[in-house]
């Protein structure tokens, strides 16, 4: 064996005896190490092992707290018990249906008992869960579906135009019935008179499917199959989720950030509480009827809360809020300070994507030292970034590709396609930079960095700067191609009421705090952002847009001349 080889094996197995000794202590930090009762421990791990990280929990806690509320939503209280003998039963009424193990289940709901029920079933059966976008066209639906081989198909009645585009050979289940559907039973009609006695470990393992952002066309398949007990430990050590504690689940289940908090909820024996829409007002209204401990958001339903203004957020009582975890986008250093001034030191920002789970995370001292920042790795995981050849950077404030090492990272798309990897390391697709302590800051998209005039621009530095404004509600820059720079840049602005809609006062405002380069060419004011269901920006559609008055050939460019 070469000494480069030898090398590269004796440093990944020190690694990761490194990485299961630290998780080992973060999980019982955390309390998922129940000493000195490690037969629970052993009882729990066991349990997700043989029914996988959500159904093995909730198996486990049905025993050990069964009468403790595991999900609440509009319709009350399901206990730990209930879900484990309604998915039991779920189960054997698939079997009956002719579901078999192996199969692909896609499910389109929203975050309510009939999510949860369904995930579990799905993972008792050995039966693939394909998590479906709730914003999904017709035409997007079928295409998901033909290429993940979906075969029996749950979904709210909400949704039951879009299911029309599936084959009639699909077998269907509403998991929510706001009205009737013909012919397509619930979840409730389904399970009537059968068993709901323990399961046997099913004969496959069925995992699901998590779905790409699709913002620029059909979102790719992100399998997640077996993985560690110890991987929770990326959550955990960083983020202070504990047992005992109630989580409010505003993010959507079906996406990467609500799944994983929803997983690490339900090993915790917490109780979730769920909403099937979001409201700014409603949300402040469930942490102080329930007296949530934990909220789950993506950035955009932060960004819609503190909107409300101080005085609006100030009528709810909201003390009991220990944890604000966000993921999905990143934060901008405003919104981060706005989150301090209402809530105070709760704000945690995970850094991550469908692909790789998780890459780094912020806890609330790094955002007060470093507004804006991503924050660094927790353990198990690792981030290089790599300049355009390759080469590792270990300077602070170049930047670099962002790869990541996680034992949740993905082995590749369900289509055969896969990210780029380096030297085991994935891409995570954006470019970012270290700081002088060691703070990881995410400068944009390796995609949506423009060349204008032979200077490199990063538009995510110009919405950072326009977010702060008190008249800019919501902004995000792109680059446009132009035939004389190369590329400029053009901002969209959702204004506040307040605003004056100055594009010029705005493009004077870059210019008096960046690079005459940075400032934009145009500046368009829109009513809202064009965002998917999971508050995605969609820049393809921005970029598409052709706003009149906007040409190449009108108006006065600071873009560089040389």
């Amino acid at each position: 064996m070469p000494v480069l080889d030898l090398a590269k094996n004796v440093r990944g197995a020190v690694d990761g005896i490194t990485d299961a000794v630290g998780a080992l202590a973060v999980m019982r930090r955390a309390g998922l190490l129940h000493f000195p009762r490690v037969d629970q421990s052993l009882a729990t791990m066991a349990a997700a092992r043989k029914y996988g990280p959500f159904a093995g929990p909730v198996h486990a806690h049905s025993t050990r707290i069964p009468n403790v509320a595991a999900i609440v939503d509009e319709r009350g209280e399901v206990t730990y018990r209930q879900l484990e003998t309604w998915s039991n039963a779920l189960v054997r009424a698939w079997q009956e249906a002719g579901i078999t193990p192996g199969s692909s289940l896609g499910l389109m709901a929203r975050n309510h008992r009939g999510l949860v029920v369904t995930m579990l079933a799905a993972a008792k059966l050995g039966v693939r869960a394909v998590m479906m976008n709730t914003g999904f066209a017709p035409r997007q639906l079928a295409e998901v579906a033909a290429r993940e081989n979906v075969t029996s198909f749950v979904f709210d009645s909400e949704f039951a135009a879009v299911a029309e585009a599936l084959p009639d050979s699909v077998v269907r289940y509403l998991s929510w019935k706001d009205e009737e559907v013909p012919g397509v039973p619930t979840l409730e009609e389904a399970i009537e008179g059968f068993d709901t006695s323990p399961l046997p470990s099913p004969t496959v393992f069925g995992g699901f499917v998590l779905l790409t952002s699709g913002t620029t066309g059909t979102p790719k398949g992100a399998p997640r199959g077996r993985t560690s007990p110890l991987a929770s430990a990326q959550f955990l050590d960083r983020v202070p989720l504990r047992p005992g504690q109630t989580m409010l689940m505003a993010a959507p289940a079906f996406h990467g950030t609500g799944v994983s908090q929803f997983a690490l909820a339900l090993a915790l024996g917490q109780t979730v509480v769920m909403m099937r829409r979001f409201y700014p007002s409603e949300t402040l209204g469930l942490i102080e009827r329930h007296h949530a401990n934990v909220l789950v958001v993506v950035p955009t339903m932060l960004q819609r809360i503190l909107e409300l203004g101080p005085e609006k957020i100030a009528e709810y009582d909201t003390s009991s809020l220990e944890i604000i975890f966000s993921a999905g986008s990143a934060l901008s250093p405003d919104l981060c300070r706005r989150t301090r001034e209402s809530f105070g030191e709760v704000l945690h920002n995970l850094y991550g994507s469908t692909e790789c789970a998780v890459a780094t995370v912020a806890t609330p001292e790094d955002i007060r030292l470093a507004p804006g920042t991503a924050g660094r790795p927790p353990v198990t995981c690792r981030v290089v970034l790599y300049d355009a050849d390759g080469a590792p950077i270990t300077e602070p404030n170049v930047v670099g590709r962002i790869f990541v090492a996680s034992g949740l990272s993905f082995a590749g798309y369900t289509d055969g396609r896969d990210k780029e990897r380096i030297d085991g390391m994935l891409s995570i697709g954006d470019l970012g930079h270290w700081d002088e302590q060691g703070l990881l800051f995410v400068d944009g998209r390796d995609d949506d960095m423009i060349v204008s005039g032979g200077e490199n621009v990063y538009p995510l530095e110009v919405e950072n700067l326009l977010a702060e404004r008190d008249d800019v509600f919501d902004v995000a820059v792109v680059g446009i191609a132009d035939p004389e720079f190369g590329h400029r840049l053009r901002a969209f602005v959702v204004p506040s009421p307040t605003s004056g809609r100055d594009a010029e006062e705005i493009k004077a405002f870059v210019r008096s705090n960046l690079a005459r380069y940075k400032v934009p060419r145009d500046v368009i004011f829109l009513d809202e952002l064009p965002r998917n269901a999971t508050g995605k920006l969609l820049r393809r559609v921005l970029v598409e847009m052709d706003p009149p008055g906007t040409g190449a050939d009108e108006g006065a460019s600071d873009a560089p001349t040389g």
